[in-house]
């Protein structure tokens, strides 16, 4: 089958390791099925296991991708939901200290076809485009438990997004705004700025600008360079929700005496459960919400979007077309 998978690393020139060829079809064990893929997405994890973060070389060749929607044996449409759960684990899959991202230790999803647990089938909504369905399992997801399951936050609130470029960042723009909340957002580059009041961000803001008013929550995706005005911008009592640290994850001041003082809480995010990426889809299919795409290619043309993405070329996410 035709795949784009990861053969060699390196740190300074991550696509020289990118293949797009013919690799073996998937054999899944027990409890598992094969779905057809019909399109993928791309994303930076991707890039980061041809430079070799996450992704030991004794793994290698490996087919990469997390995201992708399709068919299941039964002709069903169907999302992939990417967190691979141990066995034997039950709960939260993200809470499994043993589990795995697809393309981390099983095969991904840039492919005609990848196998996963029967679990990790999630129905896709019948109102849901395979544009809009394919941007949900990694960005949207993420974000999607970082608003509504960490943050807590409710119609009506004010939440400031930190970075306002990301792929994390514009989807908790979008959710948050068609969730009713008040959105606000940073970054230093004027035409992020726009593109976010343009996704539905009430208003956006120079990076560590002075705020009118103290949030109730900050979704960080940044990290160092943006923590303190993480921190001095909510309200006490207010939630700080980190899913990344793009800067570092060594801020010069780590601000203990007003999380204490002001009673703040400070939660992690990793990704999301299959229930969430269910909601999510419905969700989405209920609001007409429209992911951004930067995108469409063809599977055989994949090197062209990795290379968008290595350059920092992308607005949206890369669709590739199986």
């Amino acid at each position: 089958m035709l795949a784009a998978a990861a053969v060699s690393q390196s740190t300074t020139d991550p696509l020289s390791g990118l293949q797009i060829g013919e690799f073996p079809d998937p054999t899944p064990p027990a409890d598992w099925v094969i779905v057809d893929v019909v399109l993928a997405a791309l994303n930076h994890h991707d890039l980061w296991s041809l430079k070799g973060v996450g992704l030991p070389a004794d793994r290698l060749p490996m087919i990469l991708g997390c995201d992708a929607v399709g068919h299941d044996p039964e002709g069903n449409e169907v999302i992939v939901h990417a967190v691979v759960a141990s066995p034997g684990w039950s709960g939260d899959e993200t809470l499994d200290p043993r589990r795995s991202l697809l393309s981390e230790v099983h095969p991904g999803t840039l492919a005609q076809r990848v196998a996963v647990p029967r679990a990790n089938v999630i129905p896709k909504p019948a109102g849901l485009s395979w544009e809009r369905a394919v941007c949900l399992p990694t960005a949207w997801l993420t974000a999607y438990r970082m608003l509504f399951t960490n943050a807590a936050v409710q119609p009506g609130d004010t939440v400031l997004v930190q970075g306002a470029g990301g792929g994390v960042a514009t989807a908790l723009i979008q959710l948050g705004s068609a969730a009713g909340l008040r959105v606000w957002a940073t970054s230093r580059d004027a035409a992020k700025r726009d593109l976010a009041v343009e996704l539905g961000a009430d208003r956006a803001f120079e990076s560590g600008a002075r705020l009118p008013d103290r949030v109730d929550a900050v979704l960080e995706t940044v990290g160092a360079a943006t923590w303190s005005h993480s921190v001095n911008s909510l309200r006490p009592g207010g939630t700080i929700v980190i899913s990344g640290a793009t800067s570092g994850d060594a801020p010069a001041k780590a601000e203990l005496t007003k999380i204490f003082f002001k009673q703040l809480r400070v939660v992690g995010s990793t990704m999301g459960s299959r229930i969430e990426l269910d909601r999510l889809a419905r969700f989405v299919e209920h609001t007409g919400l429209e992911p951004r795409v930067d995108c469409v290619l063809d599977l055989a043309s994949a090197r062209e979007g990795f290379a968008k993405m290595a350059a920092g070329d992308v607005s949206g996410k890369i669709l590739l077309r199986v």
